[in-house]
């Protein structure tokens, strides 16, 4: 039996499933919690960090195509953030991971969104 490596367009559906469920669950890691309410939390700053997290790692693995597609989007900062959560852990801000999921990740899902839409079924 051949151990086959799965095809570009099932690794990129692959990070954008990734990313997608990610983008949701730190949403709803924020939801209806107040700045302060969330920078006192442990548990949900936790949770929304290892979601972003995820999504730079599943960043990384989107073909460079995609990210020419999507300039809007710094996909570099998203690379690197992933890496400073990792190894920074103890300098990371409630205030960028808050301001993160409210300002950039809306953007985000809805490019995710859209490029999945336009994937054909696996």
């Amino acid at each position: 039996m051949r151990n086959e490596t799965p095809s570009m367009p099932s690794k990129m559906r692959a990070a954008l499933e990734d990313m997608r469920e990610n983008i949701l669950i730190a949403r709803q890691a924020v939801q209806g919690l107040t700045f302060n309410q969330f920078e006192n939390s442990r548990i949900y700053f936790y949770a929304a960090t290892r979601c972003l997290e995820i999504i730079s790692e599943a960043s990384r693995r989107l073909p460079q195509s995609f990210r020419e597609r999507h300039p809007s989007i710094p996909w570099e900062a998203m690379r690197d953030a992933g890496n400073f959560y990792r190894h920074q852990y103890g300098n990371v801000s409630e205030t960028r991971v808050w301001r993160t999921i409210h300002d950039s990740l809306p953007a985000l899902l809805t490019i995710v969104e859209t490029e999945l839409e336009g994937l054909s079924d696996p």
